[in-house]
């Protein structure tokens, strides 16, 4: 089989050229697309630091770096949860806001040109496949980790 005949190729090959579109609109701003999702995954209630980095798929220290970053940019503060000392709530400055809008723009807009192009339900069937894709990638992680194992063990 030739890596063109895989659904990984197609999406990985997707992936980057969205990445790489994003960071490059973003990078006219001064930003980049990572500083972007985290934006547009801060409401006005602020969200815990460790819930960001599993919805974005980030590792906890790349996430701390980029949070430092945002915070010398000015686009985000920190703050001690007033209930639950331990807990830390990331939220939006002026200017996080700002870009936070323009970040929802752009992904708002690649969005509805796609949709345009293929049609909301090649989309709608895109996402599902998405979700069914994680549930396929959980099972078969397992799966292969346990045959690896027993094939190590002979």
């Amino acid at each position: 089989m030739k890596p063109s005949e895989t659904f990984d190729f197609h999406i990985q090959t997707a992936w980057h050229g969205i990445s790489r579109m994003y960071n490059q609109i973003a990078s006219k701003y001064g930003y980049s697309r990572a500083i972007g999702y985290v934006l547009l995954n801060i409401d006005e209630e602020g969200i815990p630091a460790t819930k960001i980095a599993p919805m974005l798929g980030m590792e906890p220290t790349s996430l701390s770096r980029l949070l430092r970053s945002m915070e010398e940019k000015g686009l985000i503060y920190r703050k001690g949860d007033e209930f639950d000392r331990r807990k830390v709530l990331i939220f939006l400055t002026k200017e996080g806001q700002r870009i936070r809008h323009l970040s929802s723009i752009v992904v708002k807009g690649f969005n509805e040109k796609l949709i345009k192009a293929v049609g909301k339900d090649s989309l709608k069937s895109l996402m599902n496949i998405s979700e069914n894709i994680q549930f396929v990638m959980e099972d078969y992680k397992e799966e292969i980790i346990s045959s690896i194992g027993s094939l190590n063990d002979k």
